[in-house]
C-alpha cells in the first residue's frame, strides 16, 4: 500500500468504516464526513466501475457518468492493477 496510507489518521479512517454495522450508519457517517459533491464523484466512480467491468467504452461511460475519461482510464487502471479493492468490492456486491 502506499506509504502516505499508513499514518494513524488512516487507520482511524479504515476502522471507522469497520466499525458501521448497518446501512444506515454508513449513509450518516459519509454524509457527516463528506460533500455531496465528494459523496456523488464516489458514487460516480463505482457507477463506472461497474461499467468498465462490462466492457463499456470508456467515452460512453464518460458520458454516463459525468467522469472524465481520464478519471475513468484510471478507475480501470485501478481495477487491473491495484491493490485489489476494486476486485473484492465487485466479488462482495455479487454474492449480496
Amino acid at each position: 500500500m502506499e506509504k502516505q496510507l499508513t499514518g494513524k489518521k488512516f487507520q482511524r479512517l479504515w476502522r471507522a468504516f469497520l466499525l458501521l454495522e448497518n446501512e444506515k450508519e454508513c449513509k450518516a457517517f459519509l454524509r457527516d464526513l463528506c460533500t455531496l459533491k465528494e459523496l456523488e464523484e464516489m458514487a460516480n466512480r463505482l457507477e463506472a466501475l461497474t461499467l468498465i467491468e462490462q466492457n463499456i467504452p470508456y467515452r460512453e461511460i464518460s458520458q454516463r457518468t459525468g467522469l472524465s475519461t481520464a478519471t475513468v482510464t484510471r478507475i480501470a487502471h485501478w481495477w487491473r492493477n491495484g491493490e485489489g479493492g476494486y476486485r473484492s468490492f465487485l466479488a462482495k456486491t455479487r454474492q449480496a
